[in-house]
């Protein structure tokens, strides 16, 4: 009798043990291309946006990618300031915006076009030399 009470308590801890362990991020590794910038991203009243501060619109095209590389509606991120790497159009607005996750944005990434075009891109690993 002992031995089934002692099993089923052994059991329950190792169950309740792996519910409260974190699960392992096992989400694929993004591909962003060299031109991609990263910057902080204050979405204020979509399309209207402050992009490293200076206030700017989204593109027309503009997509939002969340940290699970899904579709976010800007409208949704109203209010919330977030760091992010992005492209732009030939206007220079916002067209490709992806929010990062903090693995990703832990990484060293160029935050302008200068630092982008002094460093060295590792299209492979997707890393950052600085020189």
């Amino acid at each position: 009798m002992t031995r089934c009470v002692f099993a089923a308590a052994v059991s329950a801890a190792l169950l309740l043990g792996a519910c409260a362990a974190p699960a392992p991020d096992t989400s694929p590794t993004r591909r962003f291309a060299a031109h991609t910038l990263r910057g902080e991203l204050a979405f204020t009243a979509p399309p209207e946006v402050l992009l490293n501060g200076q206030p700017t619109r989204l593109a027309p095209a503009a997509r939002v990618r969340g940290p699970d590389d899904m579709g976010v509606a800007p409208s949704l991120l109203a209010g919330q300031r977030v760091v992010v790497n992005y492209t732009t159009d030939l206007m220079g607005q916002p067209l490709e915006i992806w929010l990062l996750r903090p693995s990703e944005a832990a990484s060293v990434w160029p935050r302008s076009r200068a630092e982008a075009q002094a460093w060295a891109f590792d299209a492979t690993t997707q890393t950052w030399r600085r020189p």
